[in-house]
């Protein structure tokens, strides 16, 4: 008869560990608290043969399947690839001597934040800089971060820009650094220019809340006052008229997670064109349940129903724009007008 041998429930968790090979292992040790880690580490050093018989046993008592082997040997030494390949070698020192790793310091990352600036606030810093460092910049933000910030460029700087980034290879580590320090203190710091895009939004999700007429005599009004950054809250604002200015794949795209209730309530009392501009974005099926409709009459139908309705198509509108699918008609022309300035 077999001695079974006597472990500690440590041992035991050592010795499936590494009966589980390297890549299960490794993830599984990452779930570890650091004193648990240390017992590990311990007790695999204490191991060295495990027959198989006694593994068999192991893995049983805890329930779990594991591949089949032919006993263990040099469980140390493979206790210390495993936690080689989760782990540095400091953070295993670290473990060993009771310490909690250290992670190392250093500023966040700046990508995330230029691409949350307004794109002209942006080119206005690339339109001062060499190309090939607004090359660099502009590859590490977004596609869609990048494009708006070009479309601020004159076409010249603009095409410049594009072809180095074609041939950009790698950045050494220092260079980025300047770079990335560079925008901290001149763009991501500066007091002197203010972001106000917040200001703009919030002001122009007011102004949306507005009928035409509320909202033409308001903006009237703001430009009479001589208010500040007025074209950056004129390219948020988005009207239930403004659908007739929405280019067809736009209207699709609004019209096409809407209800047909929705889209009927919306278009009572609707001018013939831009009826036909709404219904022409919808499935021919739609099409005429909608037109079936508009052709009962309205009565019994509350006006604040209508309202609400437009309301709804015009929210679902500057949420797709804000998602970057389409610009709102005023940001599109605003946009226009300054390409050909450029050109």
């Amino acid at each position: 008869m077999t001695t079974q041998l006597a472990l500690t429930r440590a041992q035991k968790a050592a010795a499936i560990l590494v009966a589980m090979g390297k890549p299960s292992a490794s993830r599984l040790l990452k779930f570890f608290k650091q004193e648990e880690l240390k017992a590990l580490i311990e007790a695999a050093r204490l191991l060295r043969t495990i027959p198989q018989a006694d593994l068999e046993r192991i893995v049983a008592e805890f329930e779990a399947e594991f591949t089949e082997g032919a006993g263990l040997l040099d469980s140390a030494d493979n206790m210390d690839a495993l936690l080689s390949e989760s782990m540095s070698p400091e953070e295993v020192d670290a473990i060993m001597r009771g310490k909690r790793p250290e992670l190392p310091a250093g500023p966040p990352p700046i990508w995330p934040e230029l691409e949350a600036l307004d794109p002209a606030r942006l080119g206005a810093f690339i339109a001062g800089e060499h190309p090939q460092t607004s090359a660099m910049i502009l590859s590490n933000l977004a596609s869609q971060a990048t494009a708006k910030v070009l479309l601020t460029l004159d076409k010249g700087l603009r095409s410049e820009i594009l072809k180095r980034m074609v041939t950009l290879g790698d950045v050494p580590e220092k260079a980025t650094a300047m770079v990335e320090n560079q925008l901290r203190s001149r763009v991501l710091s500066d007091k002197s220019t203010k972001d106000t895009t917040a200001g703009q939004a919030r002001v122009a999700d007011v102004l949306n809340e507005m009928d035409k007429s509320q909202l033409d005599e308001t903006m009237r009004d703001l430009e009479e006052a001589g208010t500040p950054d007025l074209a950056g809250v004129r390219a948020r604002i988005f009207n239930f008229e403004d659908i007739l200015l929405l280019a067809q794949k736009a209207r699709v795209l609004v019209f096409d997670g809407l209800s047909t209730e929705v889209v009927t309530l919306a278009l009572r009392g609707a001018p013939a064109d831009l009826t036909e501009a709404v219904l022409s974005s919808i499935g021919a099926r739609a099409r005429r349940m909608i037109e079936s409709e508009l052709a009962q009459a309205a009565q019994g139908i509350p006006p604040a129903d209508i309202v609400q309705a437009r309301k709804t198509v015009v929210a679902a509108t500057i949420r797709l724009s804000r998602e970057g699918l389409f610009d709102l008609p005023a940001a599109q022309a605003a946009g226009e007008a300054k390409e050909a300035d450029a050109a």
